[in-house]
């Protein structure tokens, strides 16, 4: 029986302690609740405030949510350690700070990749290099993008397939992107015969391709030789198309190929086919034709045995 007197006794004086120690705070509490309150409404303020500002220096909606929730976490964290403070609880702030660095340290190490994917896809939205709808081609896709996070590049290939690219891999390596200038250099590579004249040809080749489809005409059509074939005179027609999708490169470089086609064939103009000698191995001058029938009574002969032994 004493010793549960004790405990009670014990109990009770503990109790005491600590409702005196919460009048004393009771000052601080108050305190540290309306600071947390201004905390709430300080980071909303500024956040709204300033999402009207980054707009007009970023076009990324990704990038801005991304600025503005970071802000705004990090004025939660700053009220939150000063209300910590008011009510006298430094050793929690201390521990709070050296748990949020380890922790810090440990995700680091475990999403490397994730975090270099991030970064890389923060310099992409503020750099952009490219946008939604550009033609690009990297790391051996070639494709329109239909979509730019801050994770992955969304690229939907010509036949189809959709890839997603991380944006580590399209940052690190080089990148072509057809839709910077609105226009693409076509060129067709064409033989002709030993026996055309050359200058005669350019002049044909230029007129065939003067209405060719989504042609820029500001731009000079350029036919220049080049080489010279086992069987042909080589030369390459360039001219410039204007371009937004890839139908119209393959589209245009198909009408100029019909174009030319037809300029030589109302012109007599002539692509010769390619020579092949076929080597038979004979020696001595003999004619096929001789090889041939020798062969032939060989095998004649070779029946009439066989018959003559049956």
């Amino acid at each position: 029986m004493n010793d549960l007197n004790e405990a009670v006794e014990l109990l009770w004086g503990k109790l005491e302690g600590w409702g005196a120690d919460i009048v004393l705070m009771l000052p601080n509490l108050f305190v540290a609740l309306v600071l947390l309150i201004l905390t709430f409404y300080l980071a909303g303020f500024v956040r709204r405030s300033l999402e009207r500002v980054i707009r007009r220096f970023s076009h990324s909606a990704a990038l801005n949510n991304l600025v503005l929730t970071l802000l705004y976490i990090g004025m939660l964290l700053i009220g939150f350690f000063f209300v910590l403070t008011v009510l006298n609880l430094d050793k929690v702030v201390i521990s709070l700070l050296a748990g949020v660095g380890i922790i810090g340290l440990a995700l680091g190490f475990a999403f490397q990749d994730i975090a270099a994917n991030f970064i890389s896809g923060v310099i992409i939205a503020v750099q952009k290099p490219f946008g939604v709808g550009d033609n690009i081609e990297t790391n051996d896709y070639f494709g329109t993008i239909e979509r730019i996070s801050l994770r992955t590049i969304d690229i939907r290939q010509v036949t189809g397939e959709l890839v997603r690219l991380p944006n580590k891999m399209v940052f690190e390596n080089p990148l072509t992107n057809f839709s910077v200038y609105g226009t693409r250099r076509i060129d067709l590579e064409v033989g002709i015969s030993y026996a055309e004249d050359l200058e005669r040809v350019q002049q044909v080749v230029i007129e065939a391709l003067e209405d060719v489809k989504n042609r820029v005409k500001t731009r000079n059509i350029e036919v220049m030789y080049d080489e010279f074939g086992d069987s042909s005179i080589n030369f390459k027609a360039r001219f410039w198309v204007t371009y937004s999708r890839q139908v119209d490169y393959v589209g245009a470089k198909s009408d100029a190929i019909i174009r030319i086609k037809k300029a030589f064939d109302e012109n007599d103009i002539l692509i010769p086919f390619p020579i092949r000698t076929l080597d038979f191995g004979i020696k001595g001058g003999e004619k096929l034709n001789e090889q041939l029938d020798a062969i032939t009574a060989s095998i004649k002969e070779g029946k009439r045995l066989g018959n003559n032994g049956q």
